[in-house]
């Protein structure tokens, strides 16, 4: 409590003071509207907290309200910026750690492309996606595997699991090309039927 009245929003740490050069070119990304709806964003919050803003700025409360962020969201655009500066606000933070690499790679496909010609498990008629991954790890080629990661390689590869001995197969040539095959391998080329008369 303050004076009787409660405070709504905790004090700013991180002011923030635009230069007339900063707030033109902030108006310029949150009027057009042509850049990525987070960068318009932190435009629009930096905007409304500039203390050298005529009509005064907003508390963290308000702007989270208008702009549908949570106000920690809001103090972090503030503190960035006076801290790092525009450009980091603006701009999507690059990635200190590479992206995941994918569970089964070139190697772990081919082993897995072998597999589904091989043999099924004994008492097994065919491989099934839960064999599949069962015997990737089994065989230490991936840490862990998911089914659905398995099924979605085979996808990608045009392997269907099928209920042939090997239990995969690659996708058949469809009906149209093979109709048309059958019909130009069956037909005689005229010379050679006037000579069979």
């Amino acid at each position: 409590m303050h004076g009787g009245i409660r405070m709504t929003s905790t004090p700013n740490l991180y002011p923030v003071r635009l230069s007339a050069e900063e707030r033109e070119r902030l108006q310029d990304i949150s009027r057009f509207g042509q850049a990525p709806v987070r960068k318009i964003r932190n435009a629009h919050v930096l905007l409304l907290s500039d203390r050298n803003r005529p009509e005064g700025p907003w508390t963290r409360d308000q702007i989270a309200q208008a702009l549908g962020m949570h106000v920690n969201s809001v103090d972090r655009v503030r503190k960035r910026f006076v801290l790092e500066g525009e450009k980091p606000v603006l701009s999507r933070k690059p990635r200190l750690t590479p992206p995941v690499p994918p569970k089964i790679d070139g190697r772990a496909e081919a082993h897995l492309v072998a597999m589904c010609c091989s043999q099924a498990p004994a008492g097994r008629t065919r491989w099934t996606l839960k064999l599949l991954a069962k015997e990737l790890t089994d065989r230490k080629i991936v840490t862990g595997v998911c089914v659905e990661t398995v099924r979605r390689v085979l996808k990608k590869m045009n392997c269907s699991l099928g209920a042939s001995n090997v239990g995969a197969f690659r996708k058949k040539i469809g009906r149209g090309s093979w109709r048309k095959w059958k019909m130009s391998s069956m037909s005689t080329p005229p010379s050679t039927q006037r000579k069979s008369r």
